[in-house]
């Protein structure tokens, strides 16, 4: 078996590795790099199959539903057979309608947990782990006698722990190279906060706000949404989800997520989302959500017992609505997109309307300390660092480690 790291190693995102076993070909994710501008633009890895269809390339895995594992899917041709969870195809198929970084695939299998799919020589078995992407899996792959495991991205902090934990204390066996994720290695070695440490963070922010919090939070991160409806019940404030994140929570499957018909919950329909069903005539999508509707002359008078989920898209939204007086603006993401470029004008904007702004996050990634009982697990296993930056710590880090570089083939 061989393989090749077409980029990743050096970086986070843009994730895709080829593997190769007797003429045949199989890949794992195929991801758009965090500093791309243009999916479109961007060019394809130099994989047989990427631009023309290539019967030597079995399939495609897709670990989970982040545009950085799987930003580059769309340009692949309709006959690729793609591997991904069900709920994650479900969930970009329904962010199609409501954003450029959604995904129609046509050829799929699904990945279900510890069930092995065999593709030509490959035999492929996905693990369910625990990540900020619903749906996410860390995939084994078996061929030649040999047996690699790749972590994707996981963590062991969220609402899906006990997954880490039953990764960790029944790992595959006789794992020859764990290709592991190094995500927070040299950007922050600290321990983090779990998702239930967030819940009564941010019932404090709410209970001290008059007006209405706006939580800026991916209409994608379930568990991160779950946090909020937790909080915004021990602070007794309905809350107010965009049509799309009501689109992907009904899109999982999972009737046990916040959905757009329970107590407390009410669905906003901001202009762009507006009018891309019209532009869609996407009337169907909408019709279901009318009972739970809450509309923008009512934004106003429900504020003081409100929190609604919000990004910088919406800032005309709640203005023209008039529902900022005495409200605050929470950053529930990574704290590099708030201090990027790219959202410089919203972070002026909470300054000019006086917003205060609150900074309540955890890591959609695992800590060092829990990637060092990922490693521990697999012992006998080369460790290969992936999407990460420092990777000159990492080997100071774990131990039988091998350092690869983008493009280059190697055996196992």
């Amino acid at each position: 078996m061989k393989v090749c790291i077409h980029r990743g190693t050096k970086e986070i995102g843009g994730t895709c590795v080829e593997i190769e076993s007797q003429g045949q070909r199989l890949v794992l994710d195929v991801g758009l790099p965090l500093d791309a501008p243009d999916p479109d633009a961007f060019p394809l890895h130099p994989i047989r199959g990427f631009e023309a269809p290539d019967p030597s390339l079995l399939g495609v895995v897709i670990s989970h539903p982040h545009q950085d594992h799987y930003g580059l899917a769309h340009r692949l041709p309709a006959e690729t057979t793609f591997l991904i969870g069900k709920a994650a195809e479900a969930i970009l198929e329904a962010a199609a309608l409501f954003s450029p970084t959604g995904l129609k695939l046509k050829n799929v299998r699904h990945l279900a947990d510890r069930t092995p799919l065999v593709l030509g020589p490959f035999t492929i078995t996905p693990f369910l782990v625990d990540h900020s992407a619903y749906d996410a899996y860390a995939v084994l792959v078996e061929a030649d006698g040999k047996r690699l495991f790749y972590s994707g991205d996981l963590r062991a902090h969220g609402r899906k722990s006990s997954l880490f934990e039953k990764l960790v204390g029944n790992p595959p066996k006789n794992v020859d190279v764990l290709l592991m994720e190094g995500t927070c290695i040299g950007r922050d070695d600290q321990s983090f906060p779990t998702e239930d440490d967030l819940v009564p963070r941010l019932a404090d922010i709410f209970e001290q706000t008059k007006g209405m919090p706006l939580v800026w939070c991916s209409g994608q991160n379930i568990d991160r949404i779950v946090t909020i409806f937790k909080a915004c019940l021990r602070a007794n404030r309905q809350f107010i989800v965009d049509m799309y994140a009501a689109e992907i929570l009904r899109a999982t499957g999972n009737q046990r997520l916040p959905q757009a018909d329970w107590n407390g919950i009410r669905v906003f329909l901001p202009a762009s989302q507006k009018w891309r069903i019209k532009n869609e005539g996407a009337f169907d999508v909408a019709k279901p959500y009318y009972p739970y509707r809450i509309y923008p002359e009512k934004l106003g008078e429900a504020a003081s017992r409100s929190v609604m989920l919000f990004r910088p898209s919406m800032v005309r939204d709640v203005e023209d609505a008039g529902c900022l007086k005495d409200g605050c603006v929470i950053c529930s993401v990574w704290p590099g997109y708030v201090a990027g470029e790219g959202n410089r004008q919203f972070v002026e904007w909470v300054q000019r309307r006086g917003l205060p702004l609150h900074h309540c996050h955890t890591s959609g990634h695992a800590s060092v300390a829990d990637l060092r009982r990922l490693r521990n697990a697999f012992a006998d296993a080369i460790t290969v660092p992936v999407h990460l930056e420092d990777r000159g710590r990492f080997a100071t880090l774990f131990n039988k480690v091998e350092l690869h570089e983008d493009r280059e083939w190697w055996s196992i």
